[in-house]
């Protein structure tokens, strides 16, 4: 067991408003298979007389919060990041695929995945729903990389039949044997989970989705990754590769593709219908909205997926998304939710921003309690936070009246140095 005094940072998973301890102290130990979990969490003066031999870790000046979940990344992607394209389609087709198809080469994707996870844990994520390739190299390079680490992580061999170059483009019964051989040997390992994961529905036959499906429900607690509804030329597309369907989202219904544990990427151009489906079927959306500034696909509306009801969380999308970063991520859902929703006037709040990044993902992925959160029984992922890693952020954060104005200067002004250490919950 140890114990560690600092601010800290929580939630109400009921009402989803933050907890902030002035002087707390959060205690950790070790459950029955020995992995680190979140023993007791509060005020300092109250916990440390039931935890009087405990060692303490004092952290003077510093805020201890959960870990970040990052919803949809590309770990192939990794080298991509700022890559110019007028748009969507020409920016898969000049930069991604071509970066992609490398990773078909075993010491590519082990040259990299390091990289990745690198980046991950510098940026204070501690549990990550990533896209790999087409190539099972990849995602056994990442696996690899994440169980060595004892990283969250979940990951799947993308299937892509058609509409896609040489190099990523994929055989659709080997496609299926191949992502059936990936969950039989890592799902449910460690901390590891597999996603079943279709590009998106233009680039599978209907034969790829429907082998997609098929898996979906012989193995019901695995997770589906997929992007919907991202770009208007998207949409257009898929209405003429499937004519009959009501809309993008419903062809992933069609096939069995929608269901608690699915995650779809972007969800913009959605209609009323669309939306009701999402929560009929249990199904999140994983906010991207740096990649959606950066691509000009359009804005997330918030108030339409609060109306409906549906489960969502941030995204980095790295890499049509420009950084790891989750505060950058935040500030970006920030000037969605004022310039996506300007009839409604809406302005999410910097509890909002950040429960977004921590348990609205771990709600997503159906994994609350178990991440995104500091309370017990939660494994003990967090980091720790100095405010004083730059000169105006400490200005602005030591000039704080209230939670709501440190935690926006945070997100305003915070990047990978406002991560001082991220704690991952280890098995003993």
């Amino acid at each position: 067991m140890k114990a560690y005094r600092s601010r800290i940072l929580r939630f109400d998973p009921a009402s989803q408003q933050p907890l902030f301890d002035e002087d707390g102290l959060l205690v950790v130990g070790p459950d029955a298979e020995g992995r680190q979990k979140v023993l007791a969490v509060g005020d300092h003066a109250t916990l440390s007389r039931q935890y009087p031999q405990v060692p303490v870790e004092h952290l003077p000046g510093r805020i201890i919060a959960p870990g970040f979940i990052d919803l949809h990344i590309h770990f192939p992607q990794t080298d991509v990041i700022g890559a110019p394209a007028e748009g969507l389609l020409p920016w898969l087709e000049n930069y991604t695929f071509p970066h992609e198809s490398r990773y078909a080469e075993e010491a590519h994707a082990a040259e990299l995945a390091p990289v990745f996870v690198d980046e991950l844990l510098r940026n204070g994520v501690t549990t990550a729903l990533a896209f790999a390739t087409s190539h099972p190299s990849s995602v056994e390079a990442l696996f690899a990389e994440a169980q060595k680490r004892s990283l969250r992580l979940i990951t799947g061999k993308v299937l892509q039949d058609r509409n896609s170059p040489d190099g990523v483009r994929d055989q659709t019964e080997q496609s299926l044997i191949d992502t059936e051989a990936l969950i039989r040997k890592w799902h449910g390992v460690d901390r590891l989970g597999y996603a079943i994961t279709p590009r998106f529905a233009p680039t599978s036959t209907t034969a790829q989705l429907r082998g997609a499906g098929e898996l979906a429900a012989k193995y019901p607690d695995v997770w589906i990754q997929s992007h919907v509804a991202e770009n208007l030329g998207e949409v257009e597309w898929v209405r003429q590769l499937f004519p009959e369907s009501r809309s993008y989202l419903a062809v992933y219904d069609e096939f069995g593709l929608m269901r608690e544990r699915a995650i779809y990427a972007h969800c913009i151009w959605f209609d009323d219908t669309d939306r009701a489906l999402m929560q009929e079927r249990r199904t999140a959306a994983a906010v991207s909205p740096t990649s959606n500034l950066f691509l000009g696909s359009g804005f997330f509306d918030y108030a339409g997926a609060d109306r409906a009801g549906f489960a969502y969380g941030l995204a980095s999308d790295v890499g049509g998304g420009t950084s790891f970063s989750p505060f950058h991520t935040m500030l970006a859902a920030y000037y969605v939710g004022r310039e996506g929703q300007t009839k409604t006037g809406l302005s999410l709040t910097p509890g909002q921003l950040w429960w977004q990044h921590t348990g609205g993902g771990a709600q997503a992925l159906g994994l609350a309690g178990t991440v995104g959160n500091l309370a017990p029984g939660c494994e003990a992922d967090f980091v720790v936070l100095n405010p004083d890693a730059t000169p105006l952020l400490s200005r602005k954060t030591r000039g704080a009246r209230n939670l709501d104005e440190l935690l926006f200067a945070m997100i305003v002004l915070g990047d990978d140095r406002l991560i001082e250490r991220t704690v991952i919950s280890q098995a003993g």
